[in-house]
């Protein structure tokens, strides 16, 4: 059995127990451009269960590098139902269609403001959630060797 990109029709291979290690998905977001200005960017989401608590988000520019942005998972699911987050990435409804989420990107040489579809978001999340069930992304024996980690560094 093979997992299919719910965008492009790219099958993701098997891994584990008929789970992928690293999903991959594309979502089409609309980077606002100022003066009622949007554009339609492709956004490759790529989550692994390796790093449980984030994505990634790789915005592919036309004649531009890519721009990637790690986002905690937990931040995005939030934010499709209510304002989160603080700092750099805010995530929340869009006030004028329910149907869309806004994700603002603040870096020191600007900010971006993104709309996607509720729908969209939300079904590359659950996805991720097949892999590792929100809440379930570290189990107490990680906690201990990770802290194990850090003391040791130091």
């Amino acid at each position: 059995m093979r997992h299919q990109d719910m965008s492009d029709g790219r099958e993701l291979p098997e891994h584990g127990v008929g789970r992928p290690a690293v999903l991959a998905a594309r979502l089409a977001m609309e980077l606002d451009g100022g003066h009622g200005l949007a554009f339609r960017l492709p956004v490759d989401v790529t989550y692994s269960a390796a790093d449980p608590l984030v994505v990634e988000l790789t915005f592919l520019l036309p004649g531009d590098a890519p721009v990637r942005w790690t986002v905690s998972r937990e931040l995005l699911l939030d934010g499709i139902s209510a304002p989160a987050g603080e700092g750099d990435i805010h995530v929340c409804p869009d006030g004028a269609d329910p149907g869309l989420v806004r994700i603002l990107l603040r870096a020191p040489g600007g900010e971006a403001l993104l709309t996607t579809r509720v729908a969209a978001l939300h079904e590359v999340l659950l996805r991720t959630d097949l892999l590792v069930p929100f809440g379930a992304e570290w189990s107490e024996s990680d906690l201990d060797q990770e802290l194990a980690h850090m003391l040791a560094a130091n």
